[in-house]
């Protein structure tokens, strides 16, 4: 309904463009928006104040004209100029009435588009490093990732979901070491364990393949493992240096081959436990791109040669940095260590230049919001790489703190303590826990409360709009018990007798989908969709409770029929987009 009134203001402007009324560069499109108040119709333009100056008249001058050269239509019922030149636009009842069979014969296409035709976006999240399992923290930016996609996809945009793998690097090595020295444990070697290595039960379950599979090929005296390592930080020293340095013992005493065995054991092991818990979790992705290939195809060396050609890069310390402080960062960065290697940043770096290079209209990062400071110098790699930087857009997720009964939970993915999105998962249903992480904005902090995640009543929101699904449902099945025949053509029903209040609001409420599905997109916000749904839900709880549909009168039943199908509908795809299920009973 707001397309089509767009599409008779757009006309009216281009028919007073025609006349000379307005100049032809001053025209903008139309802003049509739902009145907040009824009274005054149910949509407004503000189009007439925008170009009255242009046009070198008053607003409501203006908005007459408009009026008259609106083309007729039987959608509306009236328009009326109010206030200092708004034009407020009434629909007809039979537009309403006509949006049930329409509902009914998209189906699934109801509240898509094609807005986003043609362009192509790029959405990378999740991307966390695979050193462990992903914990509830993850699990936020995972729903709210795949939902934006979800919702960009559904308004026609192209859209390529990637996993950034950071398969490289030094997190990636102290995992690998912390592996190999649970392994030799599990050889009877007595070790103090380093302060920084990984903890978790996970990295026992690897050493006990490697074990395993492997007996004590990879065995060395813990003794000679400690060899000139620095002390660690529980007997004084520094936590960093100690680990680094068993690093370096590590590949010494394994050899290449040897150590990079156990890296891509730990590396492929927790990797392909990701892939399974995000998939279980309903999210799935076109590429899962790694980090290692970028310095492989060259792409790292060729991003730095950019930037020195261009002058964006100098020699400190041994060192080379990017001259981040040139585009508003608080410091310049290193991009090549004293050592001669790359680091993380260079690779990122590449990795930006890359996305664009391959075609993308836009790019979208869901970041944690703990990465806030690096949004500001990858933008400026890209504009002194002579990209376009306002094609990254990084959305940043705050953390889901996790309550069980009234109580924090702590996590910390280094000692092991935390909670896996897998028993998450498990413990309150990939539709609850999809549903709860996106019903807030992204940068708002956010208590997921699992008793009310677990709980069966109208207080859970996504109990709440699965069980208006499922009483639809049960409405047919009562009929098909009570032989009470339902009709099945929706264009034949009279919609003129849906007069009651509960009604009309819900027709209302239907009515409302597509725009709430294209403002959930535009605006990146997950949560407005999620919003929409317990309003649609409470408006047709509110009317199953004030009335009856099984009725004797067959006409106004096959009416209240259609329209509770076609909400039913509307709540289903609308949990589509959301990754929730639409069960039929509960």
């Amino acid at each position: 309904m707001k397309k089509q009134i767009e599409q008779l203001v757009a006309a009216a402007l281009q028919r007073l463009t025609q006349d000379g009324v307005i100049p032809p560069e001053a025209v903008v499109a139309p802003k049509i928006e739902r009145t907040r108040d009824s009274r005054h119709g149910d949509f407004a333009t503000n189009i007439a104040m925008v170009l009255a100056k242009p046009a070198r008249t008053n607003p409501r001058e203006l908005a007459q004209r408009l009026l008259d050269a609106l083309p007729s239509s039987a959608l509306l019922e009236s328009c009326a100029i109010a206030g200092p030149g708004f034009i407020n636009f009434s629909l007809a009842a039979s537009a309403y009435h006509s949006l049930i069979p329409a509902i009914l014969e998209q189906g699934p296409s109801y509240g898509r588009s094609e807005l986003g035709r043609g362009r192509r976006i790029q959405v990378e999240f999740v991307s966390a490093n695979p050193t462990g399992p992903l914990h509830v923290g993850h699990g936020r930016g995972a729903a709210y990732g795949s939902v934006v996609a979800d919702l960009l996809e559904a308004i026609g945009f192209d859209v390529h979901r990637e996993y950034y793998v950071n398969d490289a690097g030094r997190q990636m090595d102290i995992l690998a070491t912390s592996v190999w020295l649970r392994y030799l444990e599990l050889c009877d070697e007595t070790l103090s364990f380093p302060a920084n290595g990984y903890r978790g039960d996970y990295v026992w379950d690897i050493a006990a393949t490697l074990h395993r599979d492997h007996g004590e090929a990879y065995k060395q005296d813990a003794e000679a493992v400690f060899q000139g390592v620095a002390a660690d930080e529980p007997d004084g020293g520094d936590k960093e240096a100690h680990i680094d340095d068993l690093i370096l013992r590590a590949k010494q005493l394994l050899g290449d081959n040897r150590y990079r065995f156990v890296f891509e054991l730990g590396l492929n092991t927790i990797l392909d436990d990701i892939r399974d818990d995000l998939g279980l979790f309903g999210v799935t992705y076109d590429e899962w791109y790694s980090e290692r290939s970028l310095t492989e195809s060259g792409a790292v060396n060729r991003a730095i040669e950019r930037l020195r050609n261009s002058g964006h890069l100098y020699e400190k310390e041994g060192a080379v940095w990017f001259r981040s402080t040139d585009y508003g960062d608080e410091k310049d960065r290193v991009v090549i260590r004293d050592n001669g290697q790359t680091t993380y940043f260079a690779s990122d770096i590449a990795y930006h230049m890359d996305k664009l290079e391959r075609g993308f209209d836009r790019v979208i990062d869901v970041w944690g919001a703990d990465h806030h400071g690096y949004v500001p110098r990858v933008k400026a790699a890209l504009q002194a790489l002579g990209d376009d930087p306002s094609k990254l857009d990084v959305l940043l997720v705050q953390f889901a703190i996790l309550y069980r009964g009234g109580e924090k939970v702590q996590m910390s993915t280094r000692s092991g303590e935390f909670v896996t999105l897998r028993e998450l998962r498990k413990e309150v249903g990939a539709d609850a826990a999809r549903f709860f992480y996106v019903m807030r904005k992204c940068e708002q902090h956010m208590d997921f409360d699992l008793d009310l995640a677990k709980s069966q009543s109208n207080d859970n929101p996504v109990y709440y709009v699965q069980y208006a699904h499922a009483r639809i449902c049960s409405v047919f099945q009562q009929a098909a018990e009570q032989g009470i025949p339902v009709a099945s053509d929706p264009s034949a029903a009279d919609y003129g007798l849906l007069s009651e209040p509960h009604e009309q609001s819900l027709i209302t409420s239907l009515a409302k989908y597509p725009e709430a599905v294209e403002a959930a997109a535009l605006h990146e916000e997950p949560h407005q969709l999620t919003h929409y749904l317990r309003e649609l839900a409470n408006d047709f709880h509110t009317y199953y409770n004030a009335h009856k549909f099984l009725i004797e009168d067959s006409a106004l039943r096959n009416a209240r029929v259609q329209l509770i199908l076609a909400t039913r509908q509307v709540v289903r795809n609308g949990l589509n987009l959301l990754g929730v299920s639409a069960p039929e009973k509960m």
